[in-house]
Formats: structure tokens, sequence, C-alpha cells
């Protein structure tokens, strides 16, 4: 993560700095679903549905919908990254930096891969009025068989 989690007396801190750091008013569910995320200052991968399932087992009242809300609050404020799979699955990354993603196919999970072995040669040559907003490059895998 960006910040030095053991400045930080609990997770609870950790998750408020990361949240007004963004701009984000730290409500208690914010609060519970940031500590799930960055609480130990470990970068991770989640849908809603894992994440809501995490904050069920501590705990955390919170529904399915708030979970959903509050990942797309997280990703306006630039401190979350959704990432995509099959048009329908979508992954929510705590490292919020540019690097390129493995999907196991098999096990429905999304890893980081190695970003300073992806080399982008060459891109199209973007239309008139446009600019790159980002390049994202996800490379699926399975297990072999």
């Amino acid at each position: 993560m960006t910040s030095d989690t053991t400045a930080y007396a609990t997770e609870t801190e950790f998750a408020t700095d990361w949240l007004s750091g963004a701009g984000l008013r730290p409500t208690r569910q914010r609060l519970a679903l940031a500590e799930l995320l960055i609480g130990d200052g470990q970068h991770r991968h989640v849908t809603a549905e894992s994440l809501f399932e995490a904050a069920k087992a501590k705990g955390a009242a919170v529904s399915l919908a708030t979970v959903y809300n509050t990942l797309r609050a997280f990703c306006e404020a630039g401190v979350l990254h959704e990432i995509t799979v099959d048009g329908s699955k979508s992954y929510f990354d705590t490292n919020t930096h540019d690097h390129p993603h493995f999907y196991w196919e098999d096990e429905g999970r999304l890893s980081d891969a190695p970003a300073d072995q992806l080399q982008i040669n060459c891109l199209p040559e973007i239309p008139d009025g446009a600019e790159i907003a980002a390049v994202e490059v996800v490379i699926r895998l399975r297990r072999k068989r």
C-alpha cells in the first residue's frame, strides 16, 4: 500500500486516514469495508459479493447494496480500481497503479501479474479528439490438464 501501516495504532485509524485522504467521510459502514480492504496494508482483489461475505463474517451490519454503492464511491474517489472480466464480473483492486492482471478462469480469481515483465510496443492510432484514459491488460489463465 502507499501508506506505512506501522504508523497507525489500529486498522480503524489506517482506514480512517485512507478515506479522509480520498475526501470520503468515514461513516461506520465505509470504515468497516475499508478496514477489510486495506486495514492490514496488503493489496487485494475483491468482488462485491466476497467483500459482503467478509463483512458479514466480521459482524458488520451492511447490505449487499451498500457494499456495491461503497465500492463505486471508492472507485470514484480513486482509491480502488475496477477490473471487469467477461463483461459482467467486476473485481475491485486496492492497487490503483497501472499494472497487468492474471485472471485464473478455473478459480474465478484475479491476481497481479509482474508489471516489469510487460512490454507494450505499439498501440493503435487514437481517433481525433480522444485521449487514452487507461490500458488494461488481463491475461486469462487456466490450469494445464
